[in-house]
């Protein structure tokens, strides 16, 4: 499902990129082995919207990063480990910063993961996975991300621990009455069952975007950021103050907005360092919840 034409307004607030600290690769597009029911770009196995980033594409961008000193890179989709060049790619990240996959953790290889846990141990960067559940037992993460997938899903988690790895598990609020306390105590209990000693998670906000605008509801008129609503505000809290995102179709503000036109900065970095307006009612829950795709964040707690 498309994302809604912006609001048309010429006051809609302005934020600048500070600094480009965060740099994020759709390296995977939209295609993704599951289709859940709240994926705000509605990927799938069938969705091939946005296509797969190549080794070649990557090295190109992180070299530009370097000089504009590119703090830390991620990697989604999509579900990142359907691209075959993943791998390589994540082992060369590791030369120029730390790496971040979001993944759903249900397609992984030993040989891979053999082979990332060395790339990390020989860098002096960190690399980092974070793993989508959206409920403590099947019978809640199940009808939202598809039959089978909680079982999967912590059986990637297992694998990852025993890589030595320590994954981040991302938990969206896919009911607007879930307790989030609740939640981060049913996930820590969980994880320490799977053999995940001290579990890290993160709940997040479900965007009123793509298949979630059909499973629930879009974004209400009155849910927008408006001029009236930034002064005093800490704009570092919006991920557009910061970060920018490549895909095969050029740079575009955030990860969030891929699917807007207006979103699309350039086709190289040096063209997408300009001031983006806040138009989008998505951009309300950024201003909410504050660097929600970011690792950092309030909801980020680790047991």
């Amino acid at each position: 499902m498309p994302i809604p034409l912006p609001i048309l307004d010429a006051e809609a607030p302005i934020v600048s990129l500070a600094h480009l600290d965060d740099l994020w690769f759709q390296v995977s597009g939209t295609l993704c082995n599951l289709t859940c029911r709240h994926c705000f770009i509605s990927c799938s196995p069938h969705n091939h919207a946005f296509g797969f980033l190549d080794l070649a594409t990557v090295q190109r961008i992180l070299d530009e990063s370097v000089a504009l000193g590119v703090k830390e890179y991620y990697f989604t989709g999509g579900e990142p480990f359907l691209n075959r060049d993943l791998t390589p790619i994540l082992e060369m990240t590791l030369s120029y910063g730390p790496a971040t996959v979001l993944t759903n953790a249900t397609v992984f290889q030993d040989d891979s993961l053999d082979r990332l846990a060395r790339a990390e141990a020989e860098s002096p960067y960190s690399l980092e996975f974070r793993v989508s559940i959206d409920g403590f037992i099947a019978a809640t993460n199940d009808p939202i991300r598809g039959q089978g997938t909680f079982a999967r899903a912590l059986t990637g988690v297992r694998q990852l621990v025993a890589h030595g790895f320590l994954p981040i598990v991302t938990v969206a609020r896919t009911n607007d009455t879930d307790d989030e306390a609740g939640l981060f105590r049913g996930f820590v209990a969980l994880l320490r069952s799977q053999g995940y000693a001290r579990p890290r998670v993160k709940i997040l906000p479900t965007l009123r975007l793509g298949a979630e605008a059909e499973r629930r509801r879009g974004y209400r008129d009155d849910e927008r950021v408006t001029p009236d609503m930034m002064p005093g505000f800490d704009q570092g809290q919006l991920l557009c103050n910061h970060s920018r995102i490549v895909t095969d179709r050029g740079v575009f503000v955030c990860p969030i907005l891929i699917e807007a036109g207006d979103a699309r900065l350039g086709t190289t970095l040096a063209e997408a360092l300009g001031a983006y307006a806040l138009r989008h009612r998505a951009c309300h829950t950024c201003y909410q919840y504050g660097t929600l795709c970011s690792n950092p964040s309030s909801g980020h707690r680790d047991a």
